[in-house]
């Protein structure tokens, strides 16, 4: 079978191995991270969390990364990526024991929030950081193959995390700071893992000395025009782009749902919600796999627009056939069908913009393309927030969700035989 051949000859490539070695530890960390921020944020017995809650905490944590996304793209394209890996997650680790410590010592909202906006936005350079490292480390041919391997492996290694993340919860009398602390040590191993990179093999290629930071202030506005500019030269990439945007919007409304129900509709515990909230993310983790697997072939049969096409019309016909009853076991398996949607659209997206992009903006790019993922995720929590009543049982927002699947694909659909009569 040619995916599995490529799949063999992907893991022979030694700094492959070695980058993807960087992502599993650092997505892991992030997998028991965000664990531990749910556990204490929305499933604490001492808060009574609302769909509006959960939507600020995400704005929080994420809106404020998009004020930063452009010095990210512009820094990416100037610093050595490997020691964006090695610094990133060191300050990561750090930053990270200073949450924990916060949750010891009971601090007010805004400051453990303050901490935590912190990991997430040093997170932000090193995911960009590593899309944008890929094409160094493998050939052209198989970029396909390294995008449906690296970023999927990368989030089953946060789902792994995040299973890790409870065993440690329940074995440390459900010790959020414990778990914290868990994600600070594998922050610092993924550090340590960058160390077996050559310095230079990332990139950038840049044609004048590396930039300082007090000088990023004042390129960052040049540098972010210049990256728009380029990417709307690239019409596949913008479209690819768009089209992602609306499935993490989607994504992020029905994340927001099944918060909910786990928390109010389909338990009577805190404990047994935040086991079901695991059971649905380890479901949609296995469809990310299944994207992983199918995805390079179904890229070579329809190809890449073809592909998002085939993933938003699967999940506009099934998203309200099984989210329509509220019910744990079809809901599961409507996860496991987002998951394989929204990351085999994801795997298409990342080739098209990195097949699309010159090397010396792929980090501006990637970085807007970080910002939108943002924008949309954090955009459809306050939208839910508004349609979901208290249980999270809402027939609009499935309505609404299903709409804008199929949106995409017909609008992916007549963009791609656009481009077949050209």
């Amino acid at each position: 079978m040619s995916v599995a051949r490529d799949l063999r000859t992907l893991l022979r490539l030694r700094n492959f191995r070695r980058l993807l070695t960087v992502r599993l530890l650092s997505q892991s960390a992030d997998g028991v991270y965000q664990v531990a921020l749910a556990a204490y944020v929305v499933f604490s017995p001492e808060k009574q969390t609302s769909a509006a809650a959960i939507a600020s905490a995400m704005a929080v944590l994420l809106l404020p990364y998009s004020l930063i996304g452009p010095f990210a793209g512009v820094l990416l394209d100037r610093w050595p990526r490997r020691q964006i890996f090695l610094y990133g997650n060191l300050l990561r680790a750090a930053l990270a024991c200073s949450t924990a410590l916060l949750i010891l010592a009971s601090v007010p909202d805004w400051l453990f929030y303050a901490s935590a906006l912190c990991v997430t936005a040093v997170n932000r350079f090193v995911l960009a950081g590593l899309s944008a490292a890929l094409p160094r480390v493998v050939d052209t041919d198989r970029l396909v193959v390294a995008n449906s391997l690296s970023p999927t492996a990368g989030t089953l290694a946060a789902t792994a995390g995040g299973g890790l993340a409870f065993v440690v919860r329940l074995l440390a009398d459900e010790s959020d700071a414990a778990v914290v602390l868990l994600g600070s040590m594998l922050y610092l191993l993924s550090a340590l893992a960058s160390l077996r990179l050559p310095r230079t093999l990332l990139g950038p290629d840049t044609n004048g000395s590396p930039l300082r930071l007090r000088a990023a202030l004042a390129v960052t506005a040049r540098g972010l025009v210049a990256g728009l500019r380029h990417l709307a030269q690239r019409n596949h990439a913008a479209r690819a782009l768009a089209a992602m945007t609306v499935i993490r919007f989607c994504y992020g409304a029905l994340t927001v749902m099944v918060l909910m129900l786990c928390r109010y509709a389909w338990s009577d515990t805190e404990s047994d919600g935040l086991a079901l909230l695991g059971l649905a993310v380890g479901v949609s983790g296995a469809g990310f796999f299944v994207a992983a697997v199918f995805t390079p072939w179904a890229v070579g049969q329809l190809g890449r627009y073809g592909w998002i096409v085939a993933c938003a019309g699967a999940a506009a016909v099934l998203v309200p056939a099984l989210g329509l009853s509220f019910a744990p076991v079809p809901m599961l398996i409507a996860a496991l069908v987002l998951g394989a949607v929204t990351q085999g659209s994801k795997i298409a997206t990342d080739t098209v913009v990195q097949t699309s992009v010159d090397d010396s903006f792929r980090g501006r790019v990637f970085s807007l393309y970080d910002v939108l993922f943002n924008v949309a995720f954090v955009s459809a929590a306050g939208v839910a927030a508004l349609m979901l009543p208290p249980d999270g049982r809402s027939i609009a927002v499935v309505a609404v969700v299903s709409v804008l699947y199929a949106v995409v694909a017909v609008t992916m659909f007549h963009w791609r035989r656009t481009e077949a009569r050209r």
